[in-house]
């Protein structure tokens, strides 16, 4: 990735400054959206140059808030910026600054989980997957707590080629917690190893740019934040459909502590269990006394090939869910124990 420095293509005229924006429309973090506003115009400066060249690029601003970020994308000289704001509130302080970059700016009030990308850029901006990402870019200061599932969702459509990905492979520059971002960039045998880090890294470049202080923040989060950019690759470094990609990699990280053949086996039903793992295991070539944060790429996408295979044989496997059949178990033995109770009472009568 190549971080250009700030062009001066493009100009904003004099503006009040964020916290004046912040001010005038009478605007507060609101906690329930996990809301921070950066204020500081050389960090947003600083983000938008993680994204590379924008100079005449396409550029999708999620969550703009009071529109710290959104100026520096403008100085950078693209082509449209495409702003996507949940909140109502921050809406006419975008507004403000639409009108000052002429032709520039689409606003859209609307949540970034359901909108629909496909739409969202010029369709003469695709590219072959295989070719240079498209002059396209996704940059945002993600609320806490959207940036999980989002990132999550956002990966399934890279996987899929579909969303914001129909256009080829679109970078994206976004803000995370900084234990979120060391997951998602987190090695074999890190501490913060994860199922995140497995299913980013397997379909993207992930770079963990920088760290920026929660002071920095208004109001100032409990949490220091980490700009990570993604860059989808040309080949999955496992070539299996995304569900099944995740059922295993989250199987194996539900027990995190404890090794890796005890996740493994709640892929299959409590009836041949064991005889499964052990042909799953044994057939990929793991070590089943690893632990899950010690299992490597490769060791992933053999578990993964190898679980497609017997699913292929076995189609019911792939749709069994562990968890139903614990939620099963015990409520047939709760069924079972009620049902026992008024015969014991009645013994206990004659008595």
């Amino acid at each position: 990735m190549a971080v250009s420095g700030k062009v001066a293509g493009f100009h904003l005229p004099p503006l009040p400054t964020v916290g004046e924006i912040i001010k005038l429309f009478r605007l507060k973090a609101q906690k329930q959206l996990s809301q921070n506003f950066l204020l500081d115009l050389r960090l947003t400066d600083k983000i938008v140059r993680q994204a590379g060249e924008l100079k005449n690029a396409h550029v999708c601003e999620v969550g703009p808030g009071p529109g710290g970020i959104t100026r520096s994308i403008l100085s950078a000289g693209v082509e449209q910026l495409l702003l996507i704001e949940k909140d109502a509130r921050f809406i006419p302080g975008l507004q403000m600054l639409s009108e000052a970059a002429p032709g520039k700016v689409r606003i859209v009030h609307g949540d970034i989980l359901t909108y629909k990308m496909e739409k969202a850029f010029p369709k003469h901006l695709k590219k072959n997957w295989e070719d240079e990402p498209p002059d396209i870019h996704i940059i945002g200061n993600l609320p806490f707590s959207v940036s999980t599932p989002l990132i999550i969702k956002w990966l399934e459509n890279v996987s899929r080629k579909d969303g914001p990905f129909i256009y080829g492979r679109t970078q994206m520059t976004l803000t995370f917690q900084k234990e979120v971002a060391e997951r998602l960039t987190a090695n074999p045998g890190g501490k913060q190893r994860s199922r995140l880090s497995v299913m980013s890294q397997h379909l993207c470049t992930v770079e963990n740019c920088f760290v920026i202080p929660g002071q920095a923040f208004v109001p100032k989060p409990e949490v220091d934040v980490a700009v990570v950019h993604f860059t989808p690759l040309v080949q999955p470094k496992i070539e299996q459909p995304f569900e099944l990609v995740e059922k295993v990699v989250r199987s194996v990280f539900q027990f995190r502590r404890k090794y890796c053949f005890r996740g493994i086996e709640t892929l299959f039903p409590e009836n041949g269990r064991l005889k499964r793992t052990e042909q799953l295991m044994m057939t990929a070539n793991v070590d089943p006394t690893l632990r899950p944060f010690q299992l490597s790429m490769s060791h992933f996408r053999n578990l993964c090939n190898t679980y497609r295979k017997m699913c292929d044989e076995d189609p019911s496997l792939f749709v069994y869910n562990y968890r139903e059949e614990l939620r099963h178990k015990k409520m047939m033995g709760r069924l079972l124990k009620s049902t026992s109770q008024p015969k014991q009472i009645e013994e206990e009568d004659q008595l």
